[in-house]
């Protein structure tokens, strides 16, 4: 197995990797970036982008992310294909094995691998994807304005899309597969002051019809077997985002979900030289901007690590 030994090693390709790259190699750092599975991360799968400041005119998200890896190559990002299969955080520095075939042994590593969201994997809902079907209102509410729209879950997350969307649409239609939520009770309280919202309980997702666009919705209730149909032009699939953090567990803190603890005001985690950014460790915001700023976050961390890192290793080579 081939060996390389690299300053600054950034995992994931997203608006976090991107701007922690930026900023590690304009603080010459010479960071070397595996992109992953999904180059440019979740905003790839995003035809609209108009919440992300800079961008009057709005932006796609394949776009934005080209821009952004453009950026960071022109101030000397070694951006890679490549997986990162394998991690040892047991000693320092650390060791990266990428795509099962390559050790990199790393004086600081960026984790912004990202999360992904829990898709229903029903017929329509991949072919609609950014064409109707979302798993963001807070993203993508806008381009509904006065329209029908669908939300499926029954947690937190449901709740406070199915609300932000009342704000926006026309009507908005909650399934829920039980005939209960698992929102906590003022979240409950408020969906039941919001009149454009109707929750249809003991509802599964059977269909989604469209053409160029989601259309409607073809739902059964499980327990009478009736089948619906909703005219509706956006689905939005509020069940659950999952953290790709899975090859980073028994090293660093996470939460229940798989969320990376960070210190809070850092990115630093409970590993000296490893910094988490983006939505690898943000379970509550979500957006392109933050996962930048947090992006900017670990690269000034990790920078300020290398310099004191660098002048302890001075100091121990003097003393001896």
């Amino acid at each position: 197995m081939t060996s390389e030994k690299v300053s600054c090693l950034i995992i994931g390709s997203g608006p976090a990797g991107y701007t922690a790259a930026i900023y590690a190699s304009r603080a010459g750092l010479n960071p070397v970036l595996y992109q992953g599975a999904q180059p440019g991360g979740q905003l790839t799968i995003t035809t609209e982008v108009d919440n992300f400041p800079g961008y009057p005119d709005g932006v796609t998200g394949p776009e934005m992310m080209i821009q952004f890896e453009n950026q960071a190559r022109r101030f000397g990002t070694d951006i890679r294909y490549g997986m990162i299969t394998e991690v040892d955080f047991t000693s320092y520095p650390h060791k990266v094995i990428v795509d099962g075939k390559k050790e990199i042994i790393a004086e600081s590593v960026i984790v912004s691998t990202g999360a992904s969201a829990k898709w229903l994997g029903i017929e329509g809902e991949e072919r609609l994807n950014g064409h109707g079907v979302s798993a963001c209102a807070v993203c993508d509410g806008f381009f509904f304005r006065g329209q029908d729209v669908v939300v499926v879950g029954a947690g937190d997350t449901a709740a406070e899309e199915a609300s932000y969307l009342a704000k926006l649409a026309r009507k908005v239609y909650l399934l829920v597969r039980r005939d209960e939520m698992r929102a906590s009770k003022i979240m409950q309280k408020r969906l039941e002051t919001l009149p454009n919202v109707e929750i249809l309980w003991n509802t599964e997702t059977v269909k989604l019809n469209g053409e160029h666009g989601l259309e409607s919705v073809e739902v059964r209730n499980n327990k009478t077997g009736e089948e619906t149909v909703l005219n509706a032009t956006g689905f939005f699939v509020a069940i659950g985002h999952k953290p790709n953090t899975d090859i980073f567990k028994g090293y660093l803190n996470m939460d229940e979900t798989g969320y990376i603890q960070t210190i809070p005001g850092s990115s630093c985690t409970n590993i000296k030289g490893v910094f988490a950014c983006g939505d690898a460790q943000d379970n509550v915001y979500r957006q392109a901007v933050t996962a930048a700023g947090t992006g900017c976050m670990a690269a000034l961390d990790a920078e300020r690590f290398l310099m004191e890192h660098e002048v302890e290793v001075m100091l121990e080579e003097s003393a001896s």
